[in-house]
């Protein structure tokens, strides 16, 4: 039997409290009239290390025998650039006795394998906060605002709290939340102090390219009926909300190559469902260049349609706060090379749980195995191993 991969109310953190100020200007592209501080590194390349996948500022380094299966992020046109994505992310019980411990080595010997790309994107599963009262539903994540430097020491770039879990402790966890991004300065995507900060993507310039990256969910529970964001109210971004797809469509009229992540899926199918589907064909309409997805708890199928959108469903837990014994463990970073607006090659790079909750690079038969996966749950999502034409 399946144990609902969530956390319960005992399992958060309880910690010091974070002020609730304004909202970070890190939901905001660098065009757009701002009455918060903006991002002073919106419009600015990473200054991430681009040649060499050893750059660690997580914990330690990976095992020799582990260094295959980390991405390298060497392109052979120096135009091309590298983003990176991995699955969901919190801190609850072994994953909050880690970030405890020291946020600078919460990710362990994954902590190399995310700082290789140009840019790297992680779902954040969890308000940031010590306070409020959890919500009415069966389980909720909370987590301090160091989460935010555990992120950054590891070599993670943008979060997204677009999910069912951002606003697990109401309007206070919120406002916490919109603080804790505030004071980090830590870039959050899919989630504001309204539906303006929302809906905006993060630009990046990345190797001369205008990069816009939106996040949303689309997990039909609470926190999507509760809390999603308005033009007068917090929370986060509505996938089924025009919204979404009207921006997309402003931003690749501005020239900009388009990522969406999103939160959606069915808990543990591998296939993707309807509703993930239909807004994948929308938001290559739209003229997106690549999709991203999280939420169902095991990998989803990943590769490009025949429009040449790249779509990777899902990529199942990351750092997480139990392990099941079965493909709920196995996970991975998926590095997209990209070349303008298109998605030109990917390097999916296997990981397994360990009983820490680090996501451990495999090797060997682990690695068969997961890559075996990987490619197997690509045939119910209609996609292709390789770019057409």
């Amino acid at each position: 039997m399946l144990i609902t991969a969530c956390s319960s109310p005992e399992a958060v953190l309880q910690q010091a409290s974070s002020a609730a100020v304004a909202q970070s200007a890190a939901f905001a592209p660098s065009d757009t009239p701002l009455d918060t501080a903006s991002d002073p590194q919106s419009d600015r390349p990473s200054d991430k290390p681009r040649e060499t996948p050893s750059a660690t500022p997580g914990s330690g380094s990976v095992p020799e025998s582990a260094s295959a299966a980390l991405p390298d992020p060497r392109v052979p046109d120096p135009q091309d650039f590298t983003i990176a994505f991995a699955g969901d992310v919190h801190f609850a019980e072994r994953t909050a006795d880690r970030l405890a411990a020291d946020p600078a080595t919460a990710f362990g010997v994954a902590a190399p394998g995310l700082a290789a790309a140009d840019l790297t994107v992680v779902n954040l599963e969890t308000a940031i906060t010590t306070r409020g009262e959890p919500e009415p539903k069966s389980y909720t994540f909370r987590a301090p605002p160091t989460a935010f430097d555990a992120l950054r020491d590891a070599g993670v770039d943008v979060a997204s709290m677009a999910n069912n879990h951002g606003a697990d402790y109401g309007a206070v966890g919120i406002q916490d939340s919109l603080g804790a991004i505030a004071a980090s300065g830590f870039p959050v995507i899919g989630f504001g102090a309204d539906a303006a900060a929302a809906y905006a993507p993060l630009h990046r310039t990345i190797r001369g390219v205008d990069v816009a990256i939106f996040a949303a969910s689309q997990v039909r529970d609470h926190t999507l009926d509760t809390w999603s964001a308005t033009a007068t109210s917090p929370g986060i971004a509505n996938a089924f909300d025009p919204t979404l797809i009207d921006n997309v469509k402003a931003a690749v009229a501005a020239g900009s190559t388009v990522v969406v992540f999103l939160h959606w899926g069915t808990e543990y199918e591998s296939c993707p469902n309807t509703d993930q589907q239909q807004l994948a064909d929308q938001l290559a309409a739209a003229g997106v260049t690549a999709v991203i997805g999280t939420h169902a708890h095991v990998l989803q199928g990943a590769g490009w349609r025949p429009d040449g959108v790249y779509v990777a469903y899902g990529l199942s837990n990351y750092l997480w706060w139990r392990s099941f014994g079965n493909e709920q463990d196995d996970n991975g970073v998926l590095t997209l090379t990209f070349k303008g607006t298109d998605v030109v090659g990917t390097h999916f790079a296997p990981a397994h749980l360990d009983d820490t909750g680090v996501p451990v690079p495999a090797t060997g038969a682990e690695a068969d195995r997961i890559n075996a996966q990987w490619e197997q749950v690509r045939r119910c999502a209609d996609l292709a191993a390789a770019p057409p034409g």
